[in-house]
């Protein structure tokens, strides 16, 4: 996706985030972003590949994807020259996908100097809602070097 389709800049961290690396988690697990803004972080991934031995989508899958976003936001939101870390991620899953895709999307809680909390609703291809998380990070100076 481009900066023109999305209207938002792309930095050199949210292009690392668009085209990641073949060893990195969110390529791994099919994760594309769709929108980006400190405001909103919207982010799709399919279930085939992150199923459980039952057929359900793993609810760890659910949590890559709810961190993922969270953290996005969280980063957008720190600005540049600071990092943000996931602190804390809780998730509850209310009911199971087991086809499609799924689309994951970060609302700012709080949003502050130190820290940023981010609810994140994981929602199937009929709009129900699959899994509630939350995501506090931790907003630091990005390291030297």
């Amino acid at each position: 996706m481009t900066a023109t389709e999305n209207e938002q800049p792309v930095n050199d961290a949210m292009a690392k985030v668009l085209n990641p690396d073949p060893d990195q988690l969110q390529y791994r697990m099919g994760i594309e972003y769709v929108e980006w803004s400190p405001e909103r972080v919207v982010a799709t991934m399919p279930v085939e590949g992150n199923k459980q031995p039952y057929g359900l989508l793993h609810g760890g899958a659910n949590a890559v994807l709810a961190e993922s976003v969270g953290s996005i936001a969280s980063a957008l939101h720190a600005g540049e020259g600071r990092i943000a870390v996931g602190l804390e991620l809780s998730c509850t899953h209310h009911r199971s996908a087991t086809e499609g895709v799924v689309t994951g999307v970060a609302l700012p809680l709080h949003r502050g100097r130190s820290t940023a909390t981010y609810e994140i609703v994981v929602t199937d291809e009929q709009g129900r809602r699959t899994c509630t998380a939350r995501l506090t990070c931790v907003i630091r100076d990005q390291p030297k070097g």
